[in-house]
């Protein structure tokens, strides 16, 4: 049996778990897409650079999505939380076009 907080409800104590879980995906996706972006610099890496970034972004940002949801689901996000989500995105889709004209520039 799960003791309830004043203040909390079954649904909170539920889900902070899962929230730190998604949290953690969410880190080791950006841990890994930081490594895909490393692995481009040096030329004997570069193969597995696509790949890296590929698994990287769709990690990071399916925890990072499971987190906000979960979240959101507790309490109404902050106005700077929901800026940073969607920033975060952004700069996730700008990098999948860069990527994506890297690919289509190859000859």
């Amino acid at each position: 049996m799960v003791e309830q907080h004043p203040g909390t409800t079954t649904m909170q104590l539920d889900s902070a778990p899962r929230a730190k879980a998604a949290n953690l995906l969410s880190g080791l996706g950006a841990i890994v897409l930081g490594a895909g972006l490393a692995l481009v610099a040096p030329a004997w890496l570069r193969a597995y650079a696509f790949p890296t970034l590929i698994v990287g972004l769709l990690v990071h940002g399916t925890g990072m999505s499971l987190k906000y949801r979960f979240e959101s689901g507790q309490n109404e996000p902050l106005w700077w939380e929901r800026l940073l989500f969607w920033l975060c995105w952004a700069i996730l889709l700008g990098l999948g076009v860069w990527m994506a004209a890297g690919v289509a520039a190859r000859p």
